[in-house]
């Protein structure tokens, strides 16, 4: 029987899907087994050597280091003092290694997942606002309150698992990355605002810094694959030193720091404020939107079967967040967040290793003990920086743009992801529009991941409504082309964000059923088709008068295939090789076969 019009699965993919239905057997835990992509060198279970889990590591605490510099554009927004910033950053490194661990655990706190934490931009807004209005002591008091509310968040986490389909997740994750470029751009090009021009020598080292990056992960298959960064690094510092680029007067400065010293928080009380709740809290709630999208991506890394967003591991991620950035106030610290970039270095260098973490955080800990030591990161210079930033940008955009691809999307999908991805990026093309908004709302305005992220939620839950989860066709045999299957199920498929892969399967069952009805039945006139969709399964449902087909569980023999019998046999036989279960259902004259397909 031909499928006229629609889509070609095979034979092969026929008996691919068949052969792994027996392997997988009636047991239901062994669904939720992870497949290892052929990308990953050491995926999320997997122990790499320690050479390779220490130069990884160090790739990772260079892109956390950018978070510790926001307590520096913190300190000197509110008028503190250079070691008020430095017993900021110090307590802080303590939180992020802290919440780094923390954040690969599989239990109750953590992920389960390498997504390292630091020091975050979306706080930034408000935590320049309690400085000026309380100084340090309403800082770390809020600090502390938002982390409590990021906890509590994380034990809802499960329930929100409607507000993050793949489009809202994917749109999340690449408005991350796109972030990125606006932050790795500028430092690129060593370029300062104030209206100076972009130094030709920044430019110089950033090309050499990303060239040396880019050759180590496309054309080198070796151990140097798994440590671009490192290679990028040292090219990037070598040539800064050679163009005039390097920041001497600074690294000149943290020599006279001591070798070792004890983190000492700044001596000031906790202190809160009513008013400060509302933006604090809506960072909060922006910084654990950015991380679902984050913790999201680790999931669709490591597997190659990935369906949809686990929300049990991303409510233990937030909860890692959660009590880092609860830590990291108490004593004196920033608020703590998922670092994107190094998704995207997981993703670049094929290494996801949760055993990878432990090293990370304990190696972030001892650095802020070692304040010398420390100063390397601080002193990296702009482009290198800004080299870093763009080529893990380059990962977590196309990363997003895949997850956000993994359905089908209909014009309200299309219209929530347009909107949000626009004034989004309005807030990096056009700032000044946003000057003007309230204080209280700056934590959404002033980031164009935090813009995109609160519209895609709430424009995803505005245009679900309206959206049946339940709809019928009726199909009149001798007068309809099987087509009107391809575009019934092909509609659905898009307003309910199903996988393509689902629905060509649904397709050809109902194609196949149909026609097997009406060579039993030739005068039947009427097949109702009744359709119903979640998030986790797709439940067909095919009612008519007359006669049953055969549902056979085996292959029929050749033999038997030249007889009508057989070829009826073979027609059952497809059809439960195309959906996940069968069932059939007869009362009086009415007969009902069922169809179900897991998503």
């Amino acid at each position: 029987m031909v499928s006229e019009g629609l889509p070609n699965l095979g034979p092969l993919s026929l008996l691919e899907r068949l052969l792994a239905r027996l392997r997988r057997g009636p047991s239901l835990e062994s669904d939720h087994l992870r497949k290892k992509p052929s990308n990953l060198l050491y995926d999320v279970d997997e122990v790499p050597p320690f050479a390779v889990r220490l130069g990884v590591s160090l790739q990772h605490i260079f892109l956390m280091s950018l978070g510790w510099l926001y307590v520096v554009v913190i300190i000197e927004s509110i008028g503190g003092s250079a070691s008020q910033a430095e017993s900021l950053i110090r307590i802080s490194m303590l939180a992020s290694g802290f919440a780094t661990i923390l954040q690969a655990q599989r239990k109750i706190v953590g992920s389960g997942y390498l997504c390292p934490v630091s020091g975050s931009l979306t706080y930034m807004q408000p935590s320049v606002l309690a400085g000026r209005t309380g100084g340090l002591s309403l800082l770390f008091g809020m600090v502390a309150l938002s982390g409590a509310f990021t906890a509590l968040l994380s034990r809802l986490a499960s329930r929100m698992r409607v507000l993050f389909p793949p489009e809202v997740t994917g749109l999340m994750v690449s408005m991350s990355g796109l972030q990125l470029v606006a932050l790795g751009c500028p430092r690129f090009a060593g370029y300062v605002g104030g209206g100076a021009p972009p130094r030709i020598n920044a430019v110089l080292v950033g090309v050499a810094t990303l060239g040396a990056m880019v050759a180590a992960t496309v054309w080198n298959k070796g151990k140097l694959h798994v440590l671009p960064m490192l290679v990028g690094l040292f090219v990037g510092f070598l040539s800064s030193m050679g163009l005039g680029e390097f920041p001497w007067a600074q690294f000149v400065q943290s020599i006279h720091e001591p070798w070792i010293s004890i983190p000492r928080r700044v001596p000031v009380g906790f202190t809160f404020s009513f008013w400060l709740m509302l933006p604090f809290f809506i960072a909060s709630l922006t910084a654990s939107l950015k991380t679902v999208g984050d913790l999201t991506l680790c999931q669709r890394i490591n597997d190659a079967d990935w369906k949809r967003t686990d929300m049990k591991s991303v409510s233990g991620g937030l909860l890692a967040n959660g009590l880092g950035t609860t830590f990291s106030g108490m004593f004196g610290g920033i608020s703590q967040n998922s670092v994107s970039s190094s998704v995207g270095l997981s993703l670049a260098t094929g290494t996801t290793s949760r055993a990878i973490a432990l090293p990370t955080g304990l190696l972030v800990i001892a650095l802020a003990f070692f304040p010398r030591i420390a100063s390397i990161f601080a002193a990296m210079p702009m482009p290198v920086m800004g080299a870093l930033l763009i080529y893990s940008a380059c990962f977590i955009i196309l990363g997003g743009l895949q997850l956000l691809t993994s359905r089908m999307l209909d014009s309200r999908r299309i219209f929530v992801v347009g909107i949000s991805l626009i004034f989004g990026l309005s807030v990096e093309i056009s700032p000044e529009v946003y000057r003007y908004v309230p204080d209280a709302l700056h934590p959404i305005f002033s980031s164009s991941t935090a813009v995109s992220t609160v519209l895609v939620v709430l424009l995803s839950v505005f245009f679900r409504m309206g959206v049946a989860k339940q709809q019928t066709l009726f199909f009149h045999p001798g007068q309809d082309s099987f087509d009107r299957i391809h575009n019934f199920m092909e509609e659905q498929g898009a307003a309910w964000g199903m996988r393509r892969e689902v629905e060509q399967r649904s397709v050809h069952a109902i194609h196949e059923t149909i026609s097997s009805i009406v060579s039993l039945n030739p005068f039947l006139r009427q097949i109702e088709v009744i359709a119903e969709f979640d998030e986790f399964s797709l439940d067909i449902a095919v009612e008519y008068s007359g006669l049953t087909p055969i549902l056979s569980e085996s292959a029929p023999t050749p033999e038997e295939l030249s007889t009508d019998a057989g070829i009826a046999a073979l027609s059952g036989y497809m059809i439960r090789g195309y959906a996940d279960r069968v069932r059939m259902k007869r009362r009086d004259l009415v007969t009902r076969i069922l169809l179900h397909f897991d998503h």
